[in-house]
């Protein structure tokens, strides 16, 4: 049972805190259940945490992917993108271009500023009835 020590470990990573990251978030993670790589040899999970890095029987970019993984509240979902529409202009050429207009195609209505005034002051709110009022 080899003391391992964070210089033992400081050329697999370079920035000892970035170290101390990595192998905390390992030590946890044993602590969860996750499966050791190499023998306990009765050594707590900090320490096997090192020994597996010192080992390189998991890499630190693996455990830093893990790491960020596990911080993240928000994971951004891949979707495609929508088909971009040509913009159809006045154009006698883009008039040749676009489809002839089918029975198929959808009709707005066409209400004036008036039409729905009078439209709305048409509307009235319901009336109380006896029972309510009292």
């Amino acid at each position: 049972m080899a003391r391992v020590t964070v210089e033992d470990c400081i050329d697999k990573v370079e920035n000892r805190f970035e170290l101390v990251l990595l192998a905390s978030h390992r030590a946890r993670l044993l602590a969860a259940g996750a499966p050791l790589t190499i023998d306990r040899d009765r050594d707590k999970n900090p320490v096997c945490a090192l020994r597996e890095i010192g080992d390189e029987t998991i890499t630190a970019d693996d455990l830093k992917e893990q790491l960020i993984h596990s911080m993240q509240k928000y994971v951004e979902v891949d979707e495609p993108e929508a088909e971009t529409v040509p913009l159809l202009s006045s154009s006698p050429a883009a008039a040749a271009v676009a489809p002839q207009s089918t029975s198929d195609d959808v009709q707005f209505d066409r209400m004036s500023e008036e039409d729905l005034l009078r439209g709305l002051e048409n509307l009235a709110p319901p009336t109380e009835t006896d029972e309510e009022a009292e």
